[in-house]
């Protein structure tokens, strides 16, 4: 163990004096680098299923829009319902290799494979035999996922327990996810699509066999992405905290202590700030593609460097975390950061609503455009980097009160609603097409411009309105800098007495 000395929440307790704590020795870089590539992963998932997804099989492959959201929402619920199991069994799970490394390794496989099968639907089948398809897959991509997204989710605060040393392993691993969303993105944007311009589909967006090379390339980097996070945090094994006693658990035990577990005041607004903030993302990532192919008639090419752009946010959010961490403390920051990326978030588009963009691809409106979206979207990581930090901070107040070291259970159950309405946030998306008159395979010439502004109308107040609210839930988590600090020193004296 090592000494650190930490100074007090300057936003609860300006005045304090700093305290010395042990805590765990933090990770060498390389280890860090490998822990933040394993979010790789989950930016090319998340950036499949939240941005491509609902577009790939309604607009190419033609099924209805309600039927594809409806889907993908069936498929986050059953994903829901198995994470706090996965998290449950990974905080409990006892091998030669720890809690968290036999799942992670086992999931390699099952998710390269299967994410390669969505984006290759049968030829010929009906709506209804698509929607099965569709249905299956992506419950069991995401089921498999879990596998590896919560164990290693989980070991950050098994990693490092100093406050803000988890803000910036944090920013890392957010800052690989976000540019590895990116960088897919990009390449599908900038390479795929133009490649497959055809004279039959001059959009390679709209050609079919475009995805299937998309596939390919994301079902490998999955693959890669998920064995680097696991063998790179493999030697930390023998350090990382260990299960609790083996023993006999019944249904009764079990949900007891997940009970117990979860009956934390700041763990509920952090769970209900994650569950208004995925629905807000739900909508936006959905409709992201509409807006900028429909509302704002952007190109294959416009989108590429637009998506592309989003590199330096993951850059500003990467930085500005751990600076807030250190200058306001977490709670603060995040509200601040939050409140200006909410705010920040639907201007464009309501400025064009009301007169003051003018309507087309302008090109200087394009710039403007980019570069709001670079800076509110650097606001909104730095937001996630905060409040992925404050749920680890949780995690020795947890222990102190149960005895039990429950990551993976925060970590699942966190993730549980998230899913749960991040899919209501696709069908809020599915809708919000019906209304506006985006038909399935509408060709962006073809639709009218009254749909056009009521695709901008009903996008602004779906996300604004979960956004604040998201706001306000966060206001009501309490754990500070001095209050972790007291929770690591109570801590190392129980085990002195154990």
């Amino acid at each position: 163990m090592t000494e650190i000395a930490a100074t007090a929440d300057a936003e609860f307790e300006p005045n304090a004096p700093a305290k010395t704590v042990p805590v765990l020795p933090i990770p060498s870089r390389p280890m860090r680098i490998a822990y933040g590539l394993g979010s790789v992963a989950s930016g090319v998932k998340d950036n499949g299923f939240g941005f491509l997804l609902l577009l790939f099989y309604s607009q190419v492959i033609g099924v209805d829009a309600r039927l594809v959201g409806l889907a993908i929402t069936l498929g986050l619920i059953v994903d829901a319902l198995i994470d706090p199991v996965v998290g449950y069994y990974s905080d409990n799970l006892h091998s030669r290799w720890g809690r968290r490394h036999p799942l992670m390794y086992a999931a390699v496989i099952p998710v390269a494979g299967l994410y390669f099968m969505l984006w290759n639907p049968p030829h010929g089948w009906s709506d209804m035999a698509l929607f099965g398809y569709l249905l299956g897959l992506s419950t069991l991509i995401r089921v498999a996922f879990s596998f590896y997204e919560i164990p290693s989710s989980a070991l950050a605060p098994e990693l490092t327990d100093d406050y803000d040393a988890r803000s910036s392993l944090l920013s890392l691993r957010t800052f690989f996810g976000w540019v590895g969303g990116i960088l897919i993105a990009v390449l599908l944007f900038g390479a795929i699509f133009p490649a497959f311009s055809t004279p039959a589909v001059p959009n390679g967006q709209f050609n079919r066999d475009a995805y299937r090379l998309y596939g390919i390339v994301a079902s490998v980097v999955l693959f890669v992405a998920i064995l680097v996070c696991a063998l790179g945090t493999h030697r930390r094994i023998p350090i990382l905290k260990s299960p609790p006693p083996a023993r006999q658990r019944t249904l009764r035990v079990i949900f007891s202590e997940i009970f117990e577990t979860l009956s934390n005041r700041s763990f509920f607004a952090l769970f209900a700030t994650s569950a208004f903030g995925l629905i807000a993302g739900g909508v936006s990532a959905s409709l992201s593609n509409y807006i900028s192919i429909y509302f704002w008639g952007f190109s294959s090419q416009q989108i590429a460097l637009l998506t592309f752009s989003l590199l330096l946010s993951a850059v500003v959010g990467g930085i500005l975390a751990p600076v807030a961490t250190r200058r306001m403390g977490k709670r603060r920051g995040a509200l601040i950061i939050g409140l200006l990326a909410v705010l920040g978030a639907p201007l464009p588009i309501f400025l064009r609503l009301i007169g003051l963009l003018p309507p087309g691809n302008v090109g200087w409106v394009y710039w403007f455009v980019l570069t709001a979206s670079v800076i509110d979207v650097g606001l909104i990581i730095a937001f996630q980097i905060l409040a992925a930090s404050m749920m680890a901070d949780l995690v020795e107040q947890s222990e102190l009160q149960t005895g039990r070291r429950s990551e993976g259970l925060f970590v699942s159950s966190t993730t549980l609603l998230g899913k749960l309405v991040s899919g209501l946030g696709v069908t809020i998306a599915s809708f919000v097409l019906t209304i506006a008159g985006l038909k399935a395979g509408a060709d962006p010439t073809q639709v009218s411009p009254e749909a056009i502004w009521r695709l901008g109308a009903l996008y602004v107040p779906a996300v604004l309105s979960f956004w604040l609210a998201m706001i306000f839930a966060l206001s009501f988590y309490k754990l500070t800098r001095s209050d972790h600090e007291a929770n690591l020193a109570a801590l190392a004296a129980r085990r002195l007495l154990d």
